[in-house]
């Protein structure tokens, strides 16, 4: 039932500093938000909102759930609060806490994500909400994208009073799968290039210009260098990859992804490498809370985590653990994107994985560019390599995720193999293996596979994909340069997948070396070849799952929340939340290719209203690769009572032959006036890039 607002009360207690917002709701006498400071071992203080019944009663003590992230809590406090009612009423207090050095946590800023600081920081936050007097000293964690992240690695950790975690749109992977190298290839998109900005900005509502701000924040080198300098594999992704450490995940743990995300290869690893009690969800939505996701059909999975919580953190018998372990949506055919805002499909219970009915089908391409379940006889293939494949797709500028739009565009410039038509439907769920053997004329390539189904009326509907940089071929913390014409096998496990190809499509492998400006081009004009024919000639293996009559989970519908007053979106921007293409210029005879995506939101708060921009110019040359670069220009706007202030972040990344370019300028603005610029400037060396 709709929470109905019935009165607001804004509390303001001088004593510690502390700041309670009491909403009194139809469930809950009064939801009171408490800002308090958490004290560090090196007495720095984080900030944290304390969402919690604004009378306990004496002798009885809540279990809390955490969110830690850098998002700066005073600004999502709308969002947050019709998000953490839900489990307020349901006898959680909800902490989100900002990180060191981000909103309005003191401090300097954390130099990179999931840093030794940020993770011991969290062990003390944890010791510290376990001890608190309306506790019952059990903690949770949860959270998304970064949330999610530290969520997985804050389990590894392990400490006492941690006893479960949901993470939402997360990976254990952060070299391959994280957003800085995608695939082992460079991945430079609007969050690389804009995160730090509001990390730099002081915290709300008082915005204070001092030196603490101008020294620990303002000035603070982007975290984008510190990535920049580990372009391979190796022991700084190592630091906080659970990839290689499922032994030591001793905690529960639910996973929940989309199949427009790009995290959404985690949960299958989970249910099958981690010991621990462990539960699975992956729907058909992008990089969104599943209640409020797009696309839809959405689900309340906070009825989910309140029951995986209540198991582990209130000692309650949910019967949570009775129930298979992986629920998923089956994806049926869509046609392919934009303008898809609804996924078709159905949910189903699997057991866990990898599921035990599942069949391997191998499809091997033909000398005729079919796709059949016979070898063909031995040809070779060869492809041209066109550097600014997938600009002309369009929409975000993303990971393996979104819902992409049709790939004709892209496999114009791609090898491709298409079956015949299906003369029944065929259902894949899990992770397609391409198999080559293929081959370059210079020492660096990069190649892409995709699935797509193909409709009766030829519109392309991408499937699955994944890239592979081919100087990682043996390894991609010891990488190594093509020989030149030398032909190799390759296998490229494509990312998590599932769809129903229906009765009269066809299926469709397609096979090039770019992703731009998804994934960033390797530096050569080039051809490549690929070996077609016999029984190790160029094959796909999909991961087909027969028809089995499968219990169907009952998800609840989502539950609005009640909402905070003064804190509204005025405009979301683009309905993806990304920036997306817009524009797209071609010279044929220079072989530039130049493509613009923005995007801009805004947002009111008690403070003032907040207004967000940004623009992002990809530029590549078919011709001379090696010159490729990105240009983003961003901006937060605040229009407050006394002073409008004004953040701005341009980024110029760029490349040649040898090197990666950065520059970087941020600028502090108030009422027009610049009052602090700082600029950083670094030549990176390509590592195999």
């Amino acid at each position: 039932m709709k929470d109905k607002l019935i009165g607001l009360i804004i509390l303001i207690i001088l004593s510690i500093g502390a700041i309670v917002y009491a909403i009194e709701v139809e469930e809950i006498s009064v939801l009171t938000i408490r800002e308090v400071m958490i004290p560090m071992p090196d007495g720095i203080q984080l900030a944290a909102d304390l969402y919690m019944p604004a009378d306990i009663p004496a002798g009885e003590h809540l279990p809390v759930l955490l969110e830690y992230t850098p998002y700066r809590k005073n600004d999502s406090r709308g969002s947050k609060y019709r998000m953490y009612t839900y489990f307020v009423k349901r006898g959680y207090v909800v902490a989100r806490v900002d990180i060191r050095g981000t909103g309005n946590s003191q401090g300097r800023t954390i130099p990179y994500e999931y840093s030794e600081i940020e993770l011991s920081d969290g062990d003390a936050v944890i010791a510290w909400l376990a001890k608190q007097d309306w506790s019952n000293g059990n903690v949770g964690m949860f959270g998304i994208s970064w949330g999610g992240f530290n969520s997985i690695q804050m389990a590894v950790r392990k400490p006492p009073a941690l006893k479960a975690f949901v993470a939402l749109m997360a990976t254990e992977d952060l070299y391959q799968e994280d957003v800085h190298y995608m695939d082992g290839i460079i991945h430079i998109d609007s969050w690389m290039m804009s995160n730090d900005l509001s990390n730099a900005m002081p915290g709300a509502p008082e915005f204070r210009l001092d030196e603490d701000w101008l020294r620990n924040r303002f000035e603070v080198e982007p975290s984008v260098f510190t990535y920049m300098r580990e372009q391979r594999d190796g022991p700084f992704w190592d630091r906080a990859s659970a990839r290689d450490k499922y032994e030591q995940i001793q905690i529960p743990g639910y996973y929940i992804g989309g199949w427009y995300d790009g995290y959404r290869d985690s949960p299958p690893r989970m249910l099958e490498h981690v010991k621990a009690p462990v539960k699975a969800m992956i729907g058909p939505w992008d990089h969104y809370y599943p209640h409020n996701a797009w696309p839809v059909p959405q689900v309340e999975w906070r009825h989910e985590a309140v029951r995986w919580f209540d198991q582990w953190l209130k000692g309650i018998d949910t019967g949570i653990l009775d129930e298979p372990r992986f629920a998923v949506y089956v994806r049926d055919w869509h046609p392919p994107g934009p303008g898809v805002d609804e996924i078709p499909g159905h949910w189903r219970w699997e057991e866990g994985w990898p599921i035990e009915r599942s069949v391997t089908k191998t499809f091997y391409a033909g000398q005729d560019h079919g796709l059949s379940s016979s070898p063909s006889a031995q040809v070779t293939h060869s492809l041209k390599y066109k550097p600014s494949v997938g600009l002309a797709g369009g929409g975000p500028v993303m990971w393996w995720g979104n819902i992409p739009p049709d790939q004709q565009s892209m496999d114009d410039y791609s090898l491709i193999y298409d079956s015949q038509p299906l003369d029944s439907p065929l259902e894949i769920l899990g992770m397609p293996r391409a198999i080559l053997k293929v081959s370059a004329d210079v020492s660096r390539a990069n190649w892409v596979v995709r699935i797509c189904d193909v409709a009766p009326d030829g519109s392309v509907t991408q499937v699955g994909g994944a890239a592979f940089n081919g100087t990682h071929r043996k390894s991609a913390r010891e990488p190594e340069d093509l020989i030149p014409g030398k032909v190799f096998p390759l296998e490229i496990e494509m990312h998590f997948t599932s769809w129903v190809f229906p009765k009269g499509h066809r299926i469709r492998f397609a096979i090039n070396n770019a992703q731009w400006p998804m994934l960033w081009p390797t530096p050569y004009q080039m051809t490549t070849t690929l070996a077609i024919g016999g029984v190790e000639g160029a094959r796909v293996e999909l991961p087909v799952v027969p028809p089995a009559n499968r219990p169907v989970p009952k998800f609840k519908l989502p539950e609005e929340g009640p909402s905070l007053p003064d804190y509204a979106s005025v405009d979301y921007g683009n309905v993806s939340g990304y920036a997306e293409i817009k524009s797209i210029q071609r010279d044929e005879q220079s072989g530039a290719a130049f493509g613009i995506a923005t995007n801009a939101t805004s947002f009111r708060y008690p403070w003032g209203l907040e207004h967000f921009e940004e623009r992002l110019e990809h530029h590549t040359s078919d011709l001379n690769p090696a010159e490729t670069s990105v240009i983003g220009i961003y901006a937060v706007n605040i229009d407050l009572k006394d002073r409008t202030i004004r953040m701005e972040q341009n980024v110029v990344f760029k490349s040649d032959l040898k090197n990666f370019h950065m520059n970087f300028i941020r600028r502090f603005k108030v009422d027009g006036e610049t009052l602090h610029e700082k600029q950083w400037n670094e030549i990176f060396p390509r590592d195999f890039q």
